[in-house]
C-alpha cells in the first residue's frame, strides 16, 4: 500500500523489487538487506531466499495469514517475523456473517433475479434459513471467536473443531472435523493455512455435512479440497457454498463460476479501507520498533521473542 511504501521511505532505504528489475537489483542488495515487508500473494520467502540475506533480522507481514513465508525455517535462523492479528478480526468475522447470510438466504441470486426484470413475472422462490441450522466452527482462535459471538447475536446454536479444546470457549468441542460436520448443517472455515490444514475438508467430510449442508469458506483456499467441493456441489453432496479464498488465487476454477446456487467473493474479507490501514500501520510499526530496539510487536508463534505473548 502507498501508506507503508510513504512511512518506510521516510525511514529507511527501500527496495521496491517489483519496480528495480527484481532478481538482478536483489542478487547487488542481498548481502545488505536487514528486513523484508511482505504479503500473502506477493513472491513466497522460503529457506532459499532466507539463504540469500545473511544479514536479514525480520520479515514484517501484511496479513494475519503468513503461509507464503517459511516461518520455521526464519526461526532457525534467527530472524522473526511477524503478521498484524487482531486488527482485522472483526471486519473478517463481519464478511463471514455477510457471506454466510447471502448463501443460505440466496441473497445474491435474489438481487440478480430482480435485475433481470423476473419479479415482475414471478416471486423469487423461497429460501434456505438460519432459523433451523447449526453451524460448525473450523478454527477457533481470535476469528473464530468473533465469528461465534456473532453466531450468539443471531441465536444460532455453535460447535467448533480446532487442533485442541479450549477450557474458555463454551460451545460443544468435536474431536475432528469428520465428526464435527455430522453434528452441523452449516461449516464456517476460519482455520490458518498450513501443511496440516492442507484439504483438511474433503470429501469425506463433506459427505458428513450433507445435503442440506453449506460450507462457509474465509480462511484459505488450502484447506478445502477443491476438486472435493466441486464435485459436492455438482452431485448434491451438500446444498451449497460460500466461497471468499480459493486454492490458486485469482484463478478460480470455471466450474464453480457457473454454479448459480454458490456466492463467490474476491477475498475481501479484511477488504476494507479503515482495516487495511489498521493492518499497514501494524505492518510499519512492527518495523519501526525493531529497529528503534523495542523488540517485535506481533511475532508469530514460530519466533518467539522474549516478553511477548508467543514467546
Amino acid at each position: 500500500m502507498p501508506m507503508i511504501l510513504d512511512q518506510l521511505g521516510q525511514r529507511f532505504r527501500l527496495l521496491r523489487l517489483w519496480e528495480t528489475g527484481g532478481e538482478t537489483a536483489l542478487e547487488a542488495a542481498a548481502p545488505h538487506i536487514r528486513a523484508l515487508a511482505s504479503t500473502v500473494g506477493g513472491a513466497p520467502v522460503d529457506a532459499a531466499l532466507l539463504d540469500r540475506l545473511p544479514k536479514l533480522e525480520i520479515i514484517a507481514s501484511f496479513g494475519v495469514g503468513y503461509d507464503h513465508i517459511d516461518a520455521a525455517a526464519a526461526g532457525r535462523r534467527g530472524v522473526v517475523v511477524t503478521n498484524t492479528p487482531d486488527v482485522l478480526t472483526e471486519e473478517v468475522a463481519d464478511t463471514a456473517l455477510g457471506l454466510l447470510i447471502g448463501t443460505v438466504r440466496q441473497l445474491p441470486q435474489a438481487e440478480r433475479y430482480l435485475r433481470a426484470g423476473k419479479w415482475r413475472e414471478a416471486n423469487f422462490p423461497l429460501s434456505p434459513s438460519l432459523r433451523d441450522r447449526s453451524v460448525g466452527i473450523y478454527g477457533m482462535g481470535r476469528i473464530g471467536r468473533a465469528i461465534a459471538r456473532r453466531l450468539d447475536a443471531f441465536g444460532v446454536p455453535v460447535a467448533y473443531f480446532s487442533r485442541t479444546a479450549h477450557a474458555d470457549v463454551p460451545y460443544p468441542y468435536h474431536p475432528d472435523l469428520v465428526a464435527l460436520a455430522r453434528n452441523v448443517d452449516t461449516l464456517i472455515a476460519i482455520a490458518p493455512g498450513t501443511p496440516e490444514t492442507r484439504a483438511a475438508i474433503n470429501a469425506e467430510v463433506l459427505a458428513a455435512l450433507g445435503p442440506r449442508g453449506i460450507l462457509i469458506n474465509v480462511a484459505r483456499g488450502s484447506v478445502v479440497d477443491e476438486p472435493a467441493l466441486i464435485e459436492a456441489l455438482k452431485t448434491g453432496t451438500i446444498l451449497s457454498a460460500g466461497l471468499d479464498v480459493f486454492a490458486d488465487e485469482p484463478n478460480v476454477p470455471a466450474e464453480l463460476i457457473a454454479m448459480e446456487h454458490v456466492v463467490l467473493l474476491p477475498h475481501v474479507g479484511s477488504a476494507a479501507l479503515y482495516t487495511r490501514q489498521a493492518m499497514a500501520q501494524l505492518t510499519i510499526d512492527n518495523l519501526v520498533s525493531w529497529f528503534e530496539g523495542r523488540g517485535p510487536l506481533t511475532p508469530v508463534p514460530e519466533t518467539p521473542w522474549r516478553n511477548s505473548p508467543n514467546a
